[in-house]
């Protein structure tokens, strides 16, 4: 056997042993160049996604705090429903865009295929109601009417709705406990936009995608308190989506409670007396157009005078803020945006603005006497007076001889403060206005808080106007070049009045400051301003911001937060002026123009005070208003297009006195019947687990009694109604 020797094996070896390590190296390398592609080229969007791909959230919404009037009834809370709602990010995947999914949808819950399609579409400038107004990548809810059948069905059935739940969740509901609404101050909900989502994201108060924010009352104004915080838990996942463990968990905290001053059983008579004012008027005829009263709106306001809480406050037309939940249709949508059904949106004790009439007059009889005229002095009270060849009548053409301004408070009479205020313009300069003119009628209404919001802790409030020279000027300088190509000489009224204001509208005229010396002419006012006014009266001079919101409490109940009363100012005029001009007003309601609406009042126990009020507006009928207070209560009324102040809004502003101080006919108070004879004091009892002892309202039960057997019992005789 011949042996080989090792030197011939080596040289093999080691070339094997090279190529070897060449491999390995060259594979550490790769491996290195990948992970250094992986961790530090490409690391921080690959840790993204794995963050992404591996924690998942769940939201959790927190439960909207309750709105509740002042006894602790709920106005606002919420119920559970089965919620039908569809993933939008789920349906766009589908080759059909979620068409066949959403047609047997629809099929399931009765509807058409249109309706669920419609709710699911995003809204845009082009896109009418329903469509869906919040973020595309939250479940839009396509019914929370669904029945447990139906809910079964789809759940039973979950690969023929992909993207499709059917869950218990809460809903808002709006109770309207005694068929008291309270639409326009409640407000209602709709989802956030992805714009509000952006612009809360660095505040205190981040909108989370699934939450649904006040669009209007108070449902606005405590948007941020009764929404609460939503709940969030995140979970670790795998690529197969089995939770690895949890990493994150915020239970979800329910909002707080608004207790508001509204009672309740106050609204609902409140409500019923304006709706029943403005049908009766709608009976009555106009010998002015030939055609009887249209009353197609109203508002009133009931007030507290001492602090100027909102203990009740109505607007009509009114509405349903349940139309709103779970999504509008578009029927409903129609119905209240419309024209045709007099826009029911508007707040109009806030929104709605119009000439005051006679209302009006506690403010230039408060310029008459700080530009020095005597309360207590006789002032001529003719049936016309005559600027030039422009005659301006009293109303119904009614002369009282020489009088006070007491007197001409209590028989309204216009020709009064046409004199005073024609005296005054004449001392300004007239047509040649002094440099420092001053303009006593139009400082003062600024003064009491004409032309400016009173603060009301509602949004959407107008801040009217007052037509002083500034105004005159600004509006004259918008309007000229349209007067101007409209105007004519010799044309009709519309068109005479164009030309003279293309010439000379910038001027304050004698006529402009007679007519507003009554609350006519481009005076606009609101209730609420009124309401503000007439209380300040009441209670010694001081003007308070209005307020529907007392308290916010903690749903535990263990925390409370007053909403205390706040001025803005006190009335131009002093302690002596404001007690004659309170006892005029007295005298309005037992021997002067609203004596025969309150006939058989009690007035040694509790004193009334009124002022009424009819403003005439061109190409419309007249605005009947009613401003009275006690000194515990301050009542607003307004109806646009009803006629006189005390024929139209003064019966039903006497109803809801009644109904609160428990009165009959006659004036008899039985204060086991009476609503609220004095204000609420206390805040309603909220218990450790968010329940509520809040007492039953009943339906309110009017005096069925004919008005023409009313006016008997007052044994009063019905006279001038301005």
């Amino acid at each position: 056997m011949t042996n080989i020797p090792e030197t011939g094996r080596t040289p093999r070896v080691q070339i094997r042993l090279i190529i070897l390590q060449i491999l390995v190296l060259s594979l550490l390398l790769t491996l290195g160049g990948r992970l250094w592609y992986l961790q530090v080229r490409n690391g921080d969007e690959y840790a993204d996604e794995a963050n992404g791909n591996h924690v998942q959230r769940v939201v959790q919404p927190a439960t909207r705090g309750s709105i509740l009037d002042a006894r602790g009834v709920p106005l606002a809370d919420n119920e559970t429903r089965l919620v039908v709602s569809a993933s939008r990010t789920d349906l766009m995947k589908m080759k059909d865009d979620g068409d066949a999914v959403l047609t047997r949808l629809a099929e399931v819950l009765g509807m058409t295929p249109k309706e669920v399609a419609d709710k699911v579409r995003l809204c845009n400038a082009e896109t009418p109601q329903p469509c869906w107004n919040g973020s595309p990548y939250q479940p839009i809810p396509i019914t929370d009417e669904a029945t447990p059948k139906q809910a079964l069905q789809i759940r039973e059935r979950a690969e023929d709705f992909p993207g499709i739940t059917a869950e218990p969740t809460a809903v808002r509901r709006y109770t309207a406990p005694g068929s008291a609404k309270t639409s326009q101050v409640l407000g209602y909900l709709s989802p956030v936009t992805d714009e509000e989502i952006q612009g809360a994201k660095d505040s205190d108060s981040p909108y989370l995608r699934s939450d649904q924010v006040g669009r209007s009352g108070l449902e606005r104004t405590y948007d941020k308190q009764l929404r609460g915080k939503a709940g969030v838990t995140a979970y670790e996942v795998d690529k197969l989506g089995r939770v690895m463990r949890q990493t994150q968990a915020e239970p979800a905290q329910p909002g707080a409670n608004v207790v508001t001053s509204i009672d309740a059983r106050v609204q609902r008579v409140a409500e019923y007396e304006l709706n029943e004012a403005m049908k009766v008027a709608r009976t009555e005829f106009d010998d002015n157009t030939g055609e009887n009263y249209k009353a197609d709106s109203g508002a009133v306001v009931v007030m507290e005078s001492k602090t100027g809480r909102i203990v009740a406050m109505a607007s009509n037309p009114d509405y349903d803020p349940n139309a709103w939940v779970g999504g509008i249709s578009g029927k409903d949508y129609t119905k209240l945006t419309s024209k045709k059904s007099n826009y029911p949106l508007l707040n109009r004790a806030i929104q709605g603005q119009a000439a005051p009439g006679s209302i009006f007059k506690v403010i230039p009889t408060t310029a008459a006497v700080n530009a020095g005229y005597e309360f207590n002095g006789r002032y001529p009270c003719p049936s016309s007076y005559s600027i030039g060849g422009q005659v301006f009548k009293n109303f119904e053409s009614q002369g009282h001889g020489s009088i006070t301004l007491g007197q001409a408070l209590e028989v309204s009479c216009d020709t009064v403060y046409y004199s005073l205020a024609h005296q005054q313009w004449q001392k300004d300069g007239g047509n040649k206005p002094k440099k420092n003119a001053k303009d006593w009628f139009y400082k003062t209404a600024h003064q009491f808080g004409l032309g400016a919001e009173t603060g009301i802790d509602l949004p959407g409030e107008v801040t009217g106007r007052v037509p002083d020279r500034q105004w005159k000027k600004d509006y004259w300088d918008a309007n000229q070049e349209a007067w101007c190509k409209q105007g004519k000489k010799s044309g009709d009224y519309a068109e005479r009045i164009a030309y003279e204001n293309c010439l000379e509208g910038m001027k304050m005229r004698a006529g402009d400051s007679v007519n507003y010396s009554i609350g006519q002419g481009d005076t606009l006012v609101t209730p609420i301003q009124m309401a503000t006014i007439y209380a300040a009266i009441a209670n010694g001079g001081t003007m308070y911001d209005p307020t529907v919101g007392k308290a916010i409490i903690s749903p535990d109940g263990k925390r409370t937060e007053e909403i205390a009363p706040k001025s803005h100012g006190k009335l131009p005029m002093n302690a002596a002026t404001r007690k004659l001009i309170d006892g005029a007003l007295a005298g309005v309601a037992t021997r002067g123009t609203a004596a025969w609406r309150f006939g058989g009042w009690p007035q040694d126990k509790i004193p009334m005070h009124a002022k009424t009020g009819t403003a005439e507006v061109y190409g419309k009928q007249t605005t009947s208003w009613f401003a009275t207070y006690t000194k515990d209560y301050t009542i607003v009324m307004t109806i646009a297009q009803g006629g006189t102040g005390s024929g139209a809004s003064g019966p039903a502003v006497r109803k809801i006195y009644d109904a609160m101080y428990g009165l009959d006919e006659q004036g008899n108070q039985d204060l086991k019947k009476a609503l609220l004879p004095q204000p609420q004091k206390s805040l309603p009892k909220i218990e450790s687990d968010g329940s509520i002892d809040a007492p039953k309202v009943r339906p309110y039960q009017p005096n069925k009694e004919e008005p023409a057997k009313q006016e008997l019992a007052t044994g009063v005789t019905p006279g001038r109604r301005d």
